[in-house]
């Protein structure tokens, strides 16, 4: 029988909860992120049993290792069938080398898997409640839209959206400012760090407390048991034999796709490596070689603006789970296992130059259309084959995730390669829709007063 699990908060200084109040909360009292006290297992027969099995249901048989107890298994089928009703490919490039295009969503974005299924839980858990949400979310390009698309009209939540301006492409920006209703989107000239860093403030502001504020970015633990799905369902389609080993690259911003992945290997996923691929803000590969932590602000700005991230805020989650303690601010009170991590994951810093060059190559060599942050992770796990011969072999299975369509990105793609992307139906018409965005300075007392005086 599966067990009930409670939630941690990453700073110890909270109490564990279930999960239907972890999500509800997003982010612990202690300003902590919520983690399971344990990691469910998935037995490799489980595992090969997904093999033709549709998504939704791989969905279903997966969150309900977390969500048992806390959701009926009707419920939660009902849930996973509506969030995910599109297709998941996975595009072979060569040998066993796999893009999975996660661009498939009312968004086009990989965002659409985590905001779509977290959207109807928080929905469902609303409604036993009889309660409201206000949902504060910061985003440096597509988080804005899979959340604003997974919420919009519903009248028991608000939306309100923090993005960097100049930093996401228009039809990023138009996503989240072509809706109205219940969404409402500021602009600010700051980094999205800075953004993330009011949307924190706010959750732990007592002049706040009369406000149902929660989060829907990956500090919300809603959001990261979504993201474990998809790598279930790669391995289970593409391995040959059991047991078989793979390797994903994953382009990290925030690390919440990252997170998903290595909780998806501790639960027991057959992974050879996982390679966290980032573009210039490389704090993490510095670290991982180093063991010394030290945030990048302001943040760098790059081509694969979703990944313009100088202090991921679930990295706290990621040295939580090999031992140690990070606190919200960066500061490590209880050092990692580090040799482990090692072992695990590969990270690489690839730079814009590296990037565009990506995109040229894939394309005029493979065939493959790649935007800035595919690019970033197809480039990430050629430079982990190149490091490690070992692996470096036709038989070695590999799969890189494509995190957004390339429509989203279209200058930069038709520059690099000719071709201008035909838009998904849910980038057609977009560019002439009226937007609705106001602009705010990057000062958390003027957006303490927006919230007072609108909700």
């Amino acid at each position: 029988m599966d067990q009930s699990i409670q939630f941690y908060s990453t700073n110890k200084k909270s109490e564990s909860i279930p999960f239907s109040q972890a999500l509800l909360k997003g982010q612990a009292p202690d300003k902590g992120l919520y983690m399971p006290e344990f990691i469910p297992q998935l037995t490799e027969q489980d595992i090969l049993a997904f093999r033709d099995l549709p998504y939704s249901e791989i969905a279903y048989r997966v969150s309900w290792k977390f969500l048992a107890g806390q959701i009926s298994k009707e419920e939660l089928h009902r849930i996973v069938k509506d969030a995910y009703d599109y297709e998941v490919p996975l595009e072979k490039v060569k040998d066993r080398k796999y893009i999975m295009r996660l661009d498939q969503g009312p968004t086009a974005s990989f965002k659409d898997f985590a905001a779509r299924m977290m959207g109807r839980l928080m929905q469902y858990y609303l409604k036993l409640e009889g309660r409201k949400l206000l949902i504060l979310t910061a985003t440096s390009g597509d988080t804005g839209s899979a959340v604003a698309n997974a919420f919009y009209g519903l009248d028991n939540v608000g939306v309100v959206i923090l993005f960097p301006k100049g930093e996401v492409t228009d039809r990023q920006r138009k996503q989240m400012t072509t809706l109205g209703k219940n969404v409402h989107v500021l602009a600010l000239d700051a980094k999205f760090d800075d953004c993330q860093a009011l949307v924190k403030k706010a959750f732990s502001d007592p002049d706040l407390a009369s406000l149902p504020l929660s989060s829907a970015n990956s500090i919300n633990i809603g959001r990261l048991v979504p993201q474990i799905i998809y790598y279930f369902y790669a391995y289970a389609r593409l391995a040959e034999k059991p047991g078989e080993k793979i390797v994903f690259s994953v382009p990290s911003g925030n690390f919440g796709d990252m997170m998903g992945g290595v909780l998806a290997m501790k639960m027991g996923l057959p992974v050879e490596k996982f390679v966290i691929a980032t573009n210039a803000n490389d704090e993490f590969p510095v670290y991982l070689q180093s063991a010394g932590y030290h945030k990048i602000e302001p943040s760098r700005n790059c081509i694969s603006s979703a990944m313009n991230v100088g202090h991921p805020s679930n990295l706290a989650r990621l040295v939580s789970l090999y031992g140690g303690e990070m606190d919200e601010t960066g500061t490590i009170h209880q050092p990692a296992d580090m040799e482990e991590m090692r072992k695990e994951i590969f990270s690489v810093s690839i730079s814009d130059e590296e990037t565009r060059q990506m995109i040229r190559t894939a394309w005029t060599d493979e065939n493959l259309l790649l935007e800035p942050h595919g690019a970033v992770g197809w480039a990430g796990l050629k430079a982990f084959l190149d490091q490690h011969p070992e692996v470096n072999n036709p038989g070695q299975l590999c799969v890189s995730l494509e995190t957004a369509h390339p429509a989203k990105f279209p200058a930069e793609v038709q520059n690099l390669t000719g071709i201008d992307p035909e838009l998904p139906e849910s980038l057609k018409g977009i560019d002439h829709l009226p937007e609705t965005v106001e602009n705010l300075e990057n000062d958390y007392e003027d957006f303490k007063k927006y919230l007072i005086n609108n909700f």
